[in-house]
């Protein structure tokens, strides 16, 4: 959409806006001739890439209530990439009648299997949920006392849908993907490439299937939302529904390498085979709500958007090596997971029958 030259611009603050999301939406609200704030906590600089338009950064601190209603007040929407918990709806609430509209981003954590288990409590491929297959908003979330992520995150959303007049739009993605992600499950794929491994081992047949989102298709919904305000809550995720084994060779067409995709049946062997997307049951969020209600159409199918995701990755790991630092320095929260679940124990995938 384009302004009209006389039309004031519409104004937008972006609570987490160096963030994956926030650099995505951030872009997307731009190109649609927003004024866009971007509020953030310094610790790195988003997309640069925006130096063009409409948009000013600030820092903020979050749990500065004073300072976050301050700036916020007065614009047409506010979007909170990292509202956590139920005392950040408190600060939202607090907007209602002073902002247009807000748009918050949740998890499709929220959601409980058919038993009631939910992500946070899973040890193991025996108790991971089994989900009802697509799940729908309207599908059971967690609701216990627990303070951990998906509780949390559940308690945050009612909280906000409790306040009435509120016009706010909750958006629940999957595995997100995109440039600034500081939880790259890509990499996985990624440096396997970079190491000159010539295949990869996937358990289950490569055929998990875990809700992926790309930050660019989590934008477009965030520019509907804002175009059309309203008290909802959506699923955000890519509807490609691309199983681990169609993940792999979408990374590995991105990095133009090729690397044999071995699949064997079972689940992961001592961590061999087990990905960042492997699960024991499919968990795969429906779409037909944003495309009922908005009229939502997905702007980029998974291999497209995720090409992205892997060419930031490579360029900001290259860039690391420059300054004379791996990648472990480049991603440290990432390289923390990646030791923990063994993603790249090459010698045990070596040993592994099906890799010989």
């Amino acid at each position: 959409m384009t302004l009209d030259s006389g039309a004031a611009a519409r104004t937008a603050m972006i609570i987490g806006g160096t963030g994956q999301i926030g650099s995505a939406a951030a872009r997307r609200l731009a190109a649609d001739g927003w004024s866009v704030l971007v509020a953030h906590r310094g610790r790195h600089h988003g997309d640069t890439g925006l130096a063009d338009q409409d948009v000013t950064t600030v820092r903020l601190d979050r749990d500065d209530t004073d300072a976050l209603l301050a700036l916020a007040r007065g614009h047409d929407l506010v979007l909170d990439t990292v509202a956590y918990e139920p005392k950040h709806a408190d600060q939202l609430a607090a907007l209602a009648g002073e902002v247009g509209s807000l748009v918050v981003i949740s998890t499709g954590s929220v959601y409980t299997g058919r038993e009631g288990g939910y992500l946070d409590i899973v040890t193991g491929p025996d108790d991971f949920p089994d989900y009802p297959l697509p799940l729908r908003e309207t599908d059971p979330t967690v609701d216990n006392a627990e303070r951990t992520y998906s509780p949390l995150k559940a308690a945050m959303e009612r909280r906000l849908l409790a306040v009435e007049g509120l016009p706010v739009s909750i958006l629940r993605p999957g595995a997100i993907h995109g440039p600034f992600s500081p939880a790259l499950r890509e990499w996985y794929f990624i440096k396997r490439a970079l190491d000159g491994r010539r295949r990869v081992l996937l358990s289950d047949d490569g055929a998990n299937r875990f809700s992926t989102s790309a930050t660019v298709n989590i934008a477009e919904l965030v520019a509907l939302c804002a175009a059309h305000p309203g008290q909802r809550v959506l699923n955000a995720v890519d509807e490609d529904n691309v199983s681990v084994a169609e993940i792999a060779r979408a990374v590995y067409a991105a990095m133009d390498r090729e690397v044999e995709v071995v699949t064997f049946p079972g689940a992961p062997v001592d961590d061999v085979g087990g990905t960042p997307w492997s699960v024991a049951h499919p968990l795969l969020l429906s779409m037909a709500a944003a495309t009922v209600e908005l009229g939502y159409r997905q702007p980029a199918p998974y291999r497209e958007a995720v090409a992205d995701a892997v060419d930031w990755a490579v360029r900001e790991v290259r860039a690391g090596e420059l300054r004379g630092e791996g990648w472990e320095q480049v991603f440290p929260t990432l390289a923390q997971r990646a030791a923990a679940d063994r993603w790249f124990d090459y010698e045990a995938e070596d040993a592994f029958p099906a890799a010989r």
